[in-house]
């Protein structure tokens, strides 16, 4: 049986998962969906299908479509409905984990890791967070569950855009982009996105792709080697050429969750590489979201293609570095605080 693709949706409380799932249900698209629902006393998918005091936990809806309110453990559920299926009893192409408002999708996601029963019946497809345009700056200021969802999606929904003038929304934008930089952004009407763009993106695929706004890396990377010694106290008014951002915003928010890049043109020792990662995420590995890289590494002419959340990484072969191409290692960490200087330097000093 070929492996069964997870989505995991999140986003702050009242940002519009549920508008964006029921779309994604009722939408006659020929896909059977499970849906599991983490959410704790926020309206349900439909309370007239999900029946709270029902026995059965499972409800099948009218387009063959699944419910499922989680009641115990995220992976006595996964294994179960795998089982199901497995046995004829259900039939659904893929699952999306609907996660409460305050979730920390970092666990959620490392339950598609960490239990070898799950890894071998589901693919963990991607992390969507959807972000509400109008309260989001309060949110993400005032929430740290906020920020982490940003920090580790593969792609962000901007909801309730038309509520708050053009400005805001690119305010809003710029301040995400500066949290998770791999992430794209849209903006979607009352929850209208194309299935292209909730499903297959095989955001954890160990693909040679690393997604970073070129921008971003202009803006913030120019000098990153005399940024590295450019300091000045918090709040402290900087000029800076890497604090002049583009369209004349200044980024007045200083979030904990954060993102820079290393680049390098020199190859990676792989036993250095490896030695100075495994110290990081023991220390830092709760903190650190989402990192990911594309490397080169002294011994293979293949790209090594490198990713993590939290404390589980991994890495794998990619395609061959191409005759005359730049043989450039990236690599974006997206964490609660880091320390920029630390990571950069002991990159630095994994290098050949």
């Amino acid at each position: 049986m070929s492996l069964i693709p997870a989505t995991i949706l999140t986003g702050f409380l009242g940002s519009g998962k549920t508008t964006l799932l029921k779309r994604v249900l009722e939408e006659a698209h020929g896909q059977k969906i499970a849906v599991i629902e983490n959410e704790f006393g926020e309206e349900n998918i439909d309370s007239d299908i999900l029946v709270t005091d029902t026995k059965e936990q499972i409800i099948q809806m009218s387009n063959g479509c699944i419910c499922c309110t989680i009641r115990e453990d995220l992976r006595d559920t996964l294994r179960d409905l795998a089982e199901k299926k497995r046995k004829g009893k259900l039939d659904f192409d893929r699952v999306v984990i609907e996660t409460t408002g305050l979730a920390d999708p970092g666990p959620v996601a490392q339950t598609f890791f960490m239990d070898d029963e799950i890894a071998e019946s589901y693919l963990l497809d991607s992390i969507l967070t959807l972000v509400d345009a109008k309260h989001a700056m309060t949110q993400l200021d005032e929430r740290q569950e906020a920020r982490r969802q940003v920090g580790f999606a593969d792609q962000i929904f901007i909801s309730k855009a038309d509520l708050v003038p053009g400005e805001d929304v690119d305010a809003l934008m710029h301040r995400l982009k500066h949290m998770n930089p791999r992430a794209p952004q849209k903006a979607v009407h009352f929850g209208e996105v194309a299935l292209s763009e909730v499903f297959d993106l095989r955001g954890f695929n160990l693909n040679a792709k690393l997604d970073i706004d070129p921008d971003f890396l202009k803006d913030d990377d120019a000098g990153h080697d005399d940024h590295a010694h450019h300091d000045h106290a918090p709040g402290e008014s900087c000029d800076h050429p890497s604090h002049q951002h583009g369209a004349g915003h200044h980024h007045a928010h200083d979030d904990d969750v954060k993102s820079f890049v290393f680049k390098s043109d020199r190859p990676f020792d792989p036993a250095k590489l490896e030695d100075f990662l495994g110290a990081i995420v023991n220390i830092y590995g709760p903190r650190m979201l989402r990192y990911k890289g594309v490397l080169n590494m002294q011994g293979t002419d293949r790209k090594v293609i490198f990713q993590g959340v939290h404390q589980l990484m991994g890495s794998d072969l990619g395609p061959a570095w191409a005759t005359g191409e730049q043989r450039t290692s990236k690599m974006v960490f997206i964490g609660i605080d880091l320390p920029k200087d630390i990571f950069l330097q002991g990159m630095e000093q994994s290098l050949v």
